[in-house]
Order: structure tokens, then sequence, then C-alpha cells
């Protein structure tokens, strides 16, 4: 019982005393849990199951005694400390602010705007009471680390735990929403994930370039390695290199070998002129158990399925920041994303937590649920408040997020909810114009340099789009339209491109508008969280252009890093692009004397708006290359879009043949999403010249 005290006050001429609790103000939390736990009287926890868990998938029961280790349970904060929290993240990022750059310390959140410690001691007694253990409560005070059997899951949750058979892989889940005792919902958000479908990494690997018949879109690669990279964004490795700075990418998985990143700093030039740059890989636990003892809840998850991912993000992080510590942070899966387990641990055990931070895996917000959305946007506000720059993939399948690596669109218009959140920078994806406008030439050298690079100057970008439902790649193959009997979709060539693969954007289902966004030119008054945010190049072939990465794993599609770079491992995709603007990030850093600089979103949108404001919007469109102004801080992307093909009566135009296209209606072609003046679904602000980036931060 908190202690309380009485104060006087006159009210109508009556003396009346107000109790006040005590703990109240000396900012700690009020309880939200103020009635006996009535385990008969239950609430259910809607939107908490995985759209997989199916009867169809159903392939039997998971034995009661399977052991379920590292189950997270979400808490939430009284009303007025989430307010009063995100307010100061606001302020942390406000010149005028005293509390601008104030960090805090993952305690320091919990002590101020936790869940009061009576809740905590009475949720982590309700999970005693069912048989669970509990391993962790993590200091910002919003995650209970717990294990137990899929039995007392089914007892204290009031769900079963089944097996699903989902395109060839067995996976377990929930198969309904989690229920909870109606005491506790005020303070339970509920358990983050009851399953084990995981998030999947956003690359793809080139597209086969072999002509086939009516297939024009051919006639030799020019593949983008690091020296590209500076020249095409002006990154101002001259001056910067990050030096000092650490730059996470945060994985699920080991690499194959660490050797493949000494090699693609040696091969293409990174090594001798910046030889401070480092990889290592770390698997970060958390202190201790209530009990006392070790809690080791990060295992290393060896080289798994995912270590093109990682070495790509080890590799592009290190080309844009050379001489950047690289920290490869992982654990092994458990009903949690291995990636997030290590991002966690690293914010909250009391060890030093890295300023930039990238994520190059998703999955849309649909799949995650409810509990496991609220669980993201806690675990990036954490980080923003504690001084990190996020950068996210914004996802490699156009405005379909939930149909990620499927031919076509079925689940409609979604985004990845890894990526939506207002506290992390999502990044899209781009490709080059040169071939499709007939001007290689003019951007590219015929020979390459000493390592390979060719580029010479900016080149004229368009939004990442592999799929038929492009409008470019319709007009370039003599079509008036993608969609119907007649149109490119359903025609014998367009046959080649049913693919999502695209650069991702949309409208968020789960966050509102957030204020840097607000009236920004070009951004739609839909009351809703838009991404992406920025975009870099992300092809992966089809106009010519891909990037090169040394991967070296045979049983994962790598190649031998020896000889000309075109016959090393070669992928596109938004992966690339956010450990690349992450590094651009570590330049920032190294220039602000090594300072954190948290969220950047409301830097960047300032500085877009700067930069597109006047007659700068005009003379800042990526389409004039070349001849474009030396003082843009962002290229605005005007031509093409990220549309993808469809099926079903779910935002896709189909009025006659099998393929339609990703629409905002059904009755008539709204591709998801064009380009446009200013801000875009399909590029976001657009993309970065890095040396005005960096200067003007």
């Amino acid at each position: 019982m908190s202690r309380r005290f009485a104060s006087l006050l006159t009210i109508a001429g009556a003396t009346v005393f107000v109790f006040v609790a005590y703990q109240h103000l000396r900012g700690q939390s009020r309880s939200l849990i103020t009635e006996p736990i009535d385990e008969h009287n239950l609430v259910v926890l809607r939107g908490n199951m995985h759209p997989a868990a199916t009867l169809a998938n159903d392939a039997g029961p998971v034995p009661v005694s399977t052991r379920m280790d590292g189950v997270w349970l979400q808490l939430k904060r009284p009303p007025e400390k989430q307010a009063a929290f995100e307010k100061l993240l606001a302020e942390q990022q406000d010149a005028s602010s005293p509390n601008f750059h104030k960090w805090l310390t993952a305690k320091q959140v919990g002590d101020q705007f936790g869940p009061s410690q009576e809740d905590i001691a009475k949720v982590t007694q309700w999970l005693q009471t069912h048989g669970f253990s509990v391993n962790h409560v993590y200091p910002h005070g919003t995650l209970i680390d717990f294990s137990g059997t899929a039995g007392q899951i089914h007892q204290a949750f009031h769900t079963e735990i089944r097996n699903f058979d989902v395109n060839g892989q067995r996976h377990y889940a929930n198969v309904s929403d989690p229920q909870i005792p109606a005491a506790l919902a005020g303070v339970v958000a509920g358990p983050v994930s009851l399953h084990n479908f995981m998030p999947h990494p956003l690359h793809k690997r080139k597209t086969d370039m072999t002509p086939v018949a009516g297939y024009t879109v051919a006639g030799g690669y020019k593949l983008l390695v690091p020296g590209d990279l500076a020249t095409i964004y002006n990154i101002p490795l001259s001056s910067y290199t990050g030096q000092g700075v650490t730059v996470v990418v945060i994985e699920d998985t080991d690499v194959y070998t660490t050797a493949d990143w000494s090699v693609f700093r040696k091969e293409f030039g990174l090594a001798r002129p910046y030889p401070y740059g480092s990889f290592t890989q770390v698997h970060p636990g958390i202190g201790t158990t209530v009990g006392g003892e070790p809690a080791l809840s990060c295992s290393d998850p060896g080289a798994n399925g995912d270590d093109g991912e990682a070495i790509l993000d080890a590799e592009w992080a290190s080309a844009a920041a050379p001489n950047a510590s690289i920290v490869l942070a992982s654990c092994a899966n458990t009903s949690n994303f291995g990636g997030y387990i290590a991002f966690q641990n690293m914010l909250t055990n009391g060890g030093t937590v890295p300023p930039i931070v990238s994520i190059s895996y998703g999955e849309a917000e649909s799949e995650l649920g409810t509990a496991f959305n609220t669980y993201i946007n806690a675990l990036y506000s954490l980080a923003a408040s504690e001084g990190v720059s996020l950068f996210v993939s914004s996802g490699d399948e156009g405005a379909a997020s939930a149909d990620a690596n499927a031919a076509y669109a079925t689940h409609g218009i979604q985004v990845s909810g890894f990526t939506s959140t207002p506290y992390n920078v999502s990044v899209g994806g781009t490709d080059f114009s040169d071939y499709y406008s007939g001007t290689t030439s003019t951007y590219w050298n015929s020979t390459n340099g000493t390592y390979f690079n060719s580029a010479k100057s900016y080149i004229p970008e368009i939004p990442w789009n592999t799929s038929c439902a492009g409008q470019l790649l319709t007009s370039f193959e003599g079509y008036a339209h993608p969609y119907g009997s007649t149109g490119f979709c359903n025609s014998a060539n367009g046959a080649n491109f049913i693919t999502t693969a695209s650069g991702s954007g949309g409208p968020s289902a789960v966050y509102s508008k957030p204020a840097f966004q607000t009236g920004f030119v070009g951004n739609p008054a839909d009351s809703k969280r838009d991404i992406p945010d920025v975009s870099l190049f992300a092809a992966n072939g089809l106009w010519g252009h891909y990037y090169v990465f040394c991967y070296s794993d045979p049983s994962g599609g790598g190649a031998p890093c020896v000889g000309p770079p075109s016959g090393w491992a070669g992928a596109g995709g938004t992966s690339f692009a956010s450990p690349i603007m992450a590094g651009i990030m570590a330049l920032v850093v190294q220039r602000k004397s090594g300072v954190a600089q948290g969220n950047p979103l409301s830097r960047i949108y300032t500085l877009a708006g700067t930069t597109y404001g006047g007659g700068s919007l005009a003379s800042c469109n990526s389409s004039l290359g070349n001849t474009v102004s030396s003082s843009c801080i962002f290229y605005d992307v005007t031509l093409g879009d990220m549309d993808v093909p469809c099926k079903g009566s779910t935002n896709c135009y189909l009025p006659s043949g099998t393929y339609g296209i990703l629409s905002t209606s059904n009755s008539s072609p709204l591709p998801a999403y064009g380009t446009g003046t200013g801000w875009d679904f399909a590029t976001g602000i657009g993309t970065v010249n890095a040396t005005n980036f960096v200067n003007s931060y």
C-alpha cells in the first residue's frame, strides 16, 4: 500500500479532505489493477492470431508438455504516462526544449513512465500461479519474459497451441485470440507472440536477364559497387568516414564467414584507405531472473538460411561508412524474432547503447497482430528515448506486404509493421532510369575503374518495380495498360513478370499521422502514418542494375568471391537501402563529434521541407539527372510507380483477364502507388545527396 497524505480544500464553503497518492506525486505510476483477479471474468485480446493458423493448414495439436521458452508479455502504461513519454520523445528532438538530446536509460524510462511496481508484481504473481517461470522483468517496465509449457499457455490464456504446415514448413501457433482476467486488461496488452512464424529478410536475388521471346529489357548489367554508390549519392568520404561510430545491423543469424566482409572491402578499395573499419558479431543477453539466476535469453543462432541477409547488411553499411565499427547483433529465434531479442537486450542490459541501428526484416501489420505491433512501437520508442537512430527497410512487395514473396497480391494494401512506427526511418527502394530512357552512356563509363566502379554522376531514378503492373515496363513493352485481357500482365511476355518484387510503401493501419508528416508537400491528408520516408537504389536487375556483395555460402545460393564481381552474388531490395542510410547517418554522428542524434525523422522532414521550398522542388527533380541542382539535399522521384499484379476483390482492379493491378479502387484503375511531386508512397521524400544531408543536418 502506497503512503498517502491528506490535503484540505474548501468547496462551496465546506472543508473536505482529498487523499492523494504519494507515489503519484513522486512521478510514479498509479495502479491500474484495482479489482481482484477473477479467472472466470475474462476479456478477449482481439487481433492476436496469425492468419496462417487456419483449419486448412492444421497439422494437429502440440503436446501439452512442449516447452515454450522466452515468451514475452507486453504491458501498457497508464494513459497519462504514455502521453508524458510521447511528449518527452518530441522534446528530445526540439532544439528549443531543455530536454533536447537528453537521452534516458531503460531504467529511467521505467522509473518515470512505466507501469506501477504494484501492477508489475501482480502480473508477475499471476503468471507464477499458472506455473510459468518469470525469467526477467525488463527495466523499462513494459515487458516480462517468461517460460512454460503449451499446456500452461492453454490454461492461462485459454488458447490451444497447435501445429500448422505452411508452404512446406512446420510451425506452431495459437488457434484463437488469447483471453486474460478482466482485472488485468488495463495493464496487459497481451503475449507478444504465441507462434514461431518469423519475419522475412528483405532482399531479392538478381533477376535473370536472359532475353525471352519479345522481351526487350535486356542488354548487359551495370552492377553497383561501393565506388558507384559514393559517386551517385555524393557520399562525402573525403571528409567523413564514420570513424569512431558504431552501426549495428540486427539479425537472427551469424554470417557464413567473416572473411566475406574482409574480401568485399579489399576488392572494392575500402580496406586500405579506411583502416579503422571493423566487423564483429555479438549475441547480447540480459541480466538476471527474478530469482537471481542468469537469464540466458539470447543464444548464438549460428549461420542459417538468413546469412545472406546478414552479410549484405554488414558489407553495405561499411560501404557507406567505411571507417565505422559494424556490429552484427543476433540471437536465435524463439517464439520471438531473434533480432528483436538482440535489440531489446542491447537497449536494456546496462551496456553502451549503439547510436545507429538498421533492420532489414519485415512482416505485415495484420500478420503481426495487436500485441506484436504494440511491442514494436514500445521497442522503437524506447530506442528513440535512448538516442538511437533507427533505419528499417520498407519492404520488397509494393503496397502488398501481406503478399511478400508471392507472385501476385491477394490481401490488398498493407504495410510492414516492422517499419511503420513513427520512431524509425522507413527506407524504400528505387531503380535507375537510364536504360529506360536510352541514356546509359551518359551516366556510365564503358570501362571500369580500378575497383570496378563505372558511374559518372547522379543518375535519374524511378521506383524499383520488377512487376508487369509497372506502367514504365508496360509502355516499354508496347502495351497501353498492364490490366485487362489484352494488357501486359495477361500477355505471354507479361507472364515473365508476375511478381510482387518492388519497393514498398503505403498507409499504416496501426499508426496515426505523425506531426512531421502533417502538411508536408505531397503527403496525403489520410490521418495515417505513411511510408516510406526516404529511398535509395534497391533494384535487382530488371533495368540492368543490381548490388553485388560477397557471400560465399553455397547452400544459400552464394558464390566464391573471386574474379570479376559479375560472378559474385547479386541482389536488390530495401535490405540494401536501410544499412546504407544507417551508414550515411554514421557520417552525421561523426560530424557531430560522436553525439547520438536519436530519432532523425523530424529533422529529415524539416530538411526536406527546406529543400523543396520555393523553386527548389523543380530543380531537385530526379529526372534532371546530372543537371539536377547541386544544392539539393533530397532528389524528388517523379517518374514511374511500384504497382504489382493482383487477383481477387481486395484493392484489385481486374476488369478482365487473369491478373489485375493493385489499386485503391476495385472499379477504376488507381494504381497503388505512383510517384508525384514531393512526398509519395512509391519513394517517400525521395533519395539523398549525402554530402548535403550530412552538412545540413
